[in-house]
């Protein structure tokens, strides 16, 4: 089970990133993500999903939900993405979800039990 802080809650359900890393990261596009819930003031929080896109692939961030979509469900599904052209990594190359996270809740606060 993934930590707590990875779980995201929207609308009342749970959403693990690490099941919609995968989901994203097994679309032929996509060479990394990082999912993480940012603020949202309806559900709390929404799924939000950071792409690396391999070189010379194009993809649309609408795409990218349905495949989720498919795999996982609607609720699953991130409600935004953004392309990014690298993501913060450790030393051991895991992806640094502290550091994407961080930039979308400052000035708020996280209401996670």
């Amino acid at each position: 089970v993934d930590r707590k802080k990875d779980m995201i809650i929207t609308g009342g359900f749970n959403v693990y990133a690490i099941e919609v890393e995968a989901a994203l990261n097994a679309h032929p596009a996509v060479s990394n993500s990082t999912v993480i819930g940012i603020p949202h003031e309806e559900w709390g929080e929404a799924v939000h999903a950071e792409v690396m896109v391999n070189a010379g692939e194009q993809v649309s961030a609408e795409s990218l939900i349905d495949h989720v979509k498919r795999l996982l469900g609607g609720y699953k599904a991130p409600k935004t993405v953004a392309f990014v052209d690298a993501l913060p990594v450790s030393a051991v190359g895991k992806v640094l979800r502290r550091q994407v996270r961080d930039k979308y809740w400052a000035g708020h606060t996280r209401k996670v039990s």
